[in-house]
């Protein structure tokens, strides 16, 4: 028992799986990405419905009601650093205006937002975390926040937004496709039950209107199946700027399917919006190989010689109950 112990500490030390975890990892209902990939082989689709108003306090400005349908599609590819999205936004709208006394009414729908892209995981400092270990002779040390707690682990995304034909929540002159590019970071403390996730994002910098935005999600675990978030999501741009706040909560039903209400508001007048809105997140996990991250090439032969070495321990054992049950 002591020499299969060991070696499960030393298995520990020297590896960690990346990203694929036993229950679902879902990026809503927050419009962040977190810095973690579904993991290799898992199919995840993430969506929303979602109801709210813009209203204008100037007169000449119409009104406008929509219903939103959001969407995410991700997938682990090839490794488990690497993860694919494809995310967006279909709206039907409804626009009012009244002037003269009389009131102007009129619907339209397209795609307001269609991105697909690709996410990786550039630096992990639970790496190192797994690696030194816990501390052995103090609970307290080990729960209470550590400075280390402060290094996020760290992602880059790159993606394209596709928008065609005549939709009118595109701008004048703005093309089919367009770049997006982000930073990613994430913070867990108190053991997990608190992750803070950071976006830097420029879009369509190619644009006669980029727009450079930051989005910042507070997710905590009040119970085993349920959490709460609040984020805050700024944009800087000459065609649209805004400062949102949202908030909501997330109850997983089962490893590979969780819920969501949240909603929104913003600080302008205009428009002053509000959003409110359910979800769902379901995951296919086709996952069957996990793999291991290693510092470098003296970590894996260690870790090779350690999967070795169980592999015969595990081996003998069975010998020896064999040996005794023919003995019986």
């Amino acid at each position: 028992m002591k020499l299969r112990l060991i070696g499960l500490f030393l298995l520990a030390s020297y590896t960690i799986q990346a990203q694929y975890t036993d229950m679902i990892n879902s990026n809503r209902p927050g419009e962040s990405f977190g810095a973690y990939s579904v993991g290799t082989n898992v199919l995840q689709f993430e969506t929303g419905l979602a109801y709210g108003e813009d209203n204008h306090v100037f007169s000449l400005i119409p009104d406008r009601s929509q219903v939103d349908y959001q969407y995410q599609v991700r997938y682990g590819l090839f490794m488990e650093q690497l993860e694919l999205i494809l995310d967006g936004t279909f709206v039907n709208s409804e626009e009012t205006l009244l002037r003269g006394g009389s009131q102007t009414t009129s619907n339209f729908s397209n795609f307001r937002s269609n991105t697909l892209g690709a996410k990786y995981l550039i630096y992990d400092p639970f790496i190192k975390r797994e690696k030194d270990g816990p501390n052995l002779y103090s609970w307290k040390k080990n729960n209470r926040p550590q400075w280390s707690d402060l290094i996020p682990a760290v992602s880059v995304y790159a993606g394209v937004n596709l928008l065609f034909g005549e939709n009118p929540f595109k701008f004048s002159g703005e093309p089919n496709v367009s770049p997006k590019a982000a930073i990613i970071t994430q913070n867990n403390f108190g053991g997990g039950k608190w992750v803070l996730v950071s976006n830097f994002i420029v879009d369509k910098p190619t644009t006669d209107f980029p727009t450079y935005a930051g989005i910042f999600t507070l997710t905590h675990s009040i119970y085993a199946r349920t959490g709460i978030f609040a984020e805050f999501q700024t944009y800087i741009s000459d065609y649209y700027s805004d400062e949102i706040v949202r908030g909501g909560v997330a109850f997983l039903v089962n490893e590979n399917l969780q819920v969501d209400v949240s909603g929104l508001v913003n600080f302008k007048d205009s428009p002053e919006r509000w959003r409110a809105g359910i979800g769902v997140s379901y995951r296919i996990d086709m996952h069957d190989t996990d793999q291991y991250l290693f510092e470098d090439d003296n970590e894996r032969d260690l870790f090779l010689e350690e999967q070795e070495r169980r592999k015969k321990e595990r081996q003998r054992m069975r010998r020896r109950e064999q040996i005794d049950g023919r003995q019986q």
